[in-house]
């Protein structure tokens, strides 16, 4: 199928055990499809593996912009990738290999940032001038977009809430506990899916995922039910401070915890504590395009990325 260069938005979400690639039309209807694993044995197969999927896809589609969701962030004095959980990209020049391997110019933006900027251009946050878009995963993290633009910063870490401190610790958030960045009282030590899970086995002892937590939790388990009720109150409290400085219209959960359906509805009524405002108007709500949101804003960054 022949097209115009610009015709297509290429997005590619660069995960830790997959990767996918879609093809955008000008209206945002994703007219192409193609996932691979992820290699996981270096950087050099990361880069390779990025390329086919671009070279495959024109195959099919004809040429268009390519813009990738990534973990991490670029550095704005080194160009080299920072704050990356897939440790192999860490200092490594993703964007000038892959440039020099495509022959053109692309675009890269942050997983959380690119997740953010789907939902606000089309999705939960459409028509919101503030949205901010959280990660509660295997690791937290999040993007601010305004007025369908993505908030990079004067650092290139702007909605990183994860590596904050929880706000307001309580005796039982003590005795903090540590995070991979290597400090204490992280956001993300409390509430990433791995935390939550270790949360309920400090409280009590036993070994459950998170979604055998939340499912026993449903069918009346009292433990169970009180690990998420601590998990509600400190995503309450975290949010709430992201309220207090952002100020979104609108705050969309991703990740595989923004399937809990009772978030919903319990977060917003203890947030209110910690908001500096007499009427809370923030809108906590599910991502429209669930696992393609970052793979979806990847593709609108040529749009949209700052």
């Amino acid at each position: 199928m022949e097209s115009d260069p610009i015709h297509w938005r290429f997005g590619i979400d660069l995960g830790g055990t997959k990767t996918e690639i879609v093809a955008l039309d000008p209206a945002g209807g994703i007219v192409y499809r193609h996932r691979v694993p992820t290699p996981a044995s270096s950087y050099d197969d990361t880069v390779a593996a990025l390329v086919a999927l671009v070279k495959g896809a024109e195959r099919e589609m004809g040429e268009g912009s390519v813009g990738i969701a990534a973990p991490g962030a670029l550095s704005l004095v080194t160009g080299r990738v920072k704050n990356s959980n897939s440790t192999r990209l860490n200092d490594r020049p993703l964007k000038e290999d892959l440039e020099r391997e495509l022959g053109r110019e692309i675009r890269i933006a942050n997983d959380a940032n690119c997740f953010a900027l789907s939902e606000a251009v089309d999705g939960a946050g459409r028509g919101a001038s503030i949205v901010f878009g959280v990660i509660l995963g295997t690791g937290v993290g999040g993007g601010v977009v305004v007025n369908r633009h993505v908030l990079t910063g004067a650092n290139a870490i702007a909605g990183e809430w994860g590596h904050n401190p929880m706000p307001l610790p309580t005796p039982g958030d003590l005795p903090l506990p540590r995070c991979y960045c290597g400090r204490a009282g992280c956001i993300e030590a409390y509430l990433s899916g791995p935390s939550l899970a270790a949360d309920h086995a400090r409280a009590t002892g036993e070994s459950f995922d998170t979604k055998s937590i939340a499912e026993r939790a449903a069918q009346g388990d009292a433990a169970c039910e009180a690990t998420l009720q601590r998990y509600e109150e400190r995503l309450a409290r975290a949010l709430g401070g992201a309220i207090n400085l952002l100020d979104p219209h609108v705050i969309v959960l991703g990740g595989g915890l923004s399937s809990l359906d009772r978030l919903y509805e319990n977060v917003p009524a203890i947030w209110g504590r910690y908001i500096f405002s007499d009427d809370v108007r923030t809108r906590l709500l599910p991502p429209v395009h669930g696992d393609s949101s970052g793979v979806r804003g990847a593709a609108w960054l040529w749009d949209n990325g700052g």
